[in-house]
């Protein structure tokens, strides 16, 4: 049976470059946020019933991301219905996925909202990836369609980062690529020889 190892880290933590680094060591990942695009693409599983919901939120087939939010800006409720919707799909892409790579003895599942939505209790270990305030600060910052105002806003739905690293089995600091690779290496080899264990 595979190691399910939940993955996570608050906006700017390096979480998007540890996944590649386990999928670079052929380890299978399954990205939460692809999943949702895949949902609300074209014939996505999720555009129907989110049509339903709010019908200016669909566009040509797909969902319209900023329609999606003008709504939620409006209705307090809407983010628990669209959640209503769209949870259960994402735990079902999530299932078929771990399905298909039953064979792997390690599978990660990278969840950026993993403690938020109670995911974690569904892996057999977490992994945190962490830097400090200022290193986050700075690299959120820096990219292009980011404010002060909106990276405030996702902090606050967020938890912190330090209730994060002490919730979590495995935290790996992501300063330097070379040694975050290392890490993500010699974890790979302790969680796939636990396995055999």
């Amino acid at each position: 049976m595979s190691y399910l190892l939940g993955l996570t880290g608050s906006i700017g933590m390096g979480k998007s470059t540890t996944s590649q680094m386990f999928r670079d060591e052929g380890v299978p990942v399954w990205d939460a946020d692809a999943a949702v695009h895949r949902l609300y693409a074209q014939g996505g599983a999720a555009v129907g019933a989110i049509g339903a919901l709010c019908p200016e939120a669909v566009t040509g087939g797909r969902v319209d991301r900023a329609a999606l939010k003008d709504w939620m800006a409006r209705d307090k409720s809407a983010l628990s219905k669209l959640e209503a919707v769209v949870h259960p799909l994402v735990a079902k892409d999530r299932a078929s996925f771990i399905a298909d790579h039953a064979d792997a003895p390690l599978i990660v599942l990278d969840i950026p909202l993993l403690f938020e939505t109670g995911s974690a209790q569904a892996m057999d270990g977490v992994l945190v990836v962490s830097v400090n305030r200022e290193e986050q600060r700075r690299r959120v910052l820096a990219r292009n369609t980011m404010t002060e105002e909106i990276f405030v806003s996702i902090l606050s739905r967020q938890l912190p980062d330090a209730e994060k690293r002490a919730k979590a089995d495995f935290v790996i600091e992501t300063y330097d690529m070379d040694n975050t690779r290392a890490e993500v290496r010699k974890l790979i080899e302790t969680l796939s020889e636990a396995d055999h264990a």
